[in-house]
């Protein structure tokens, strides 16, 4: 079985939308390790053959595990693209919203006559917009922030509660992402913005995730774990660490799976972002984020699980009933 694996910011995605942005920051350390994780646990099953594609400004970096391409130019990217997503059995992307960058790629795959290891690009439009997330979540009966879409040109809303937070629509990470605790700093920051954004309620609490596993047969969420920020308003994602406490896991776990099936029927790896509220029974959790892919958590689950999980989330995909068994070990994980 051959696995295309790309990842946008290793895998030269940025010579399509930015060319003259080499591969650096925050985005390259994350996509990076997540993009290894995976390729060495695809890798390491015997059945599996992996490729990939690798930016060639990053001199020195190298997959273990896989044959990759090098790529020179967006056209390149592209076409490369198209070409090992039409000539392998799966094609798992990681790619962030911005842009739409992650939702594009799904389209090309599709299109290529590829299938895609991850959610259709049905779901990917509604996940990768903040906004739209929010309002099916809540639709559906699925506690999530309350908030409004901010329009470029807007006024500022009145008599918006705060404190609030201010975020792209379509974002990844923590980029653009503020909280806005006094009515000056909400006039200030709303004239500035040059694309959609959510105002939401800002919702205290315990920050984590719950990554959900799911295919024809069912899904599977797997361990919640906490998740680490900067405390400067910003909002920046530090890292994370695994087990929670069982109520809290449980909360977070049966919370993820609501939120994944609101939105559809996906195949593959989606991470939830929560916020666990003090309320015992977890009226007061809310779901803040879907991101139909990857996500950093990853690198963590991987340890805590004994199982490959790369191979459990294929055969779950694939429709298998793949049952878990997890250490119960404190892992730690930085961004």
């Amino acid at each position: 079985m051959k696995i295309f694996v790309y990842e946008y910011i290793t895998g030269g995605g940025l010579w399509r939308e930015a060319p003259e942005t080499a591969p650096a920051g925050s985005l390259l350390r994350e996509g990076a390790a997540m993009v290894r994780a995976i390729i060495g646990d695809l890798s390491a099953i015997e059945s599996v053959e992996v490729v990939a594609l690798l930016d060639e400004r990053l001199s020195g970096f190298s997959f273990d595990g896989c044959r990759w391409h090098a790529i020179g130019s967006g056209e390149q990217e592209q076409a490369m693209l198209h070409e090992l997503a039409a000539s392998s059995d799966y094609t798992l992307l990681i790619a962030p919203e911005i842009g739409g960058a992650l939702f594009t790629r799904c389209q090309e795959v599709e299109s290529a006559g590829g299938q895609l290891l991850g959610p259709s690009a049905d779901y990917v439009a509604i996940a990768s917009d903040k906004h739209a997330t929010a309002e099916r979540l809540r639709a559906a009966g699925v506690p999530a922030a309350e908030g409004v879409r901010l329009r470029v040109g807007d006024a500022v809303p009145p008599d918006f509660s705060l404190p609030a937070v201010l975020k792209p629509c379509r974002g990844a990470g923590s980029q653009g992402v503020r909280r806005i605790d006094r009515p000056q700093q909400l006039s200030e920051a709303v004239p500035t913005i040059s694309e959609d954004h959510r105002l939401e309620t800002y919702v205290p609490g315990l920050a984590a995730s719950a990554a959900v596993l799911s295919g024809p047969g069912g899904s599977v969420a797997l361990p919640a774990c906490r998740q680490w920020l900067s405390d400067d308003g910003r909002f920046r994602y530090l890292g994370g660490s695994l087990p929670l406490d069982d109520a809290l896991d449980r909360r977070a776990r049966v919370l993820a799976e609501a939120a994944v099936r609101a939105i559809g029927l996906p195949r593959g790896y989606v991470g939830v972002d929560l916020v666990l509220g003090d309320a015992e029974h977890g009226s007061q959790d809310v779901v803040i984020e879907v991101n139909p892919r990857l996500t950093t958590s990853y690198i963590g689950l991987r340890r805590a699980t004994r199982e490959n999980l790369a191979e459990a989330l294929l055969d779950i995909a694939r429709g298998a009933d793949r049952p878990l068994s997890f250490s119960g070990q404190e892992v730690r994980f930085r961004a």
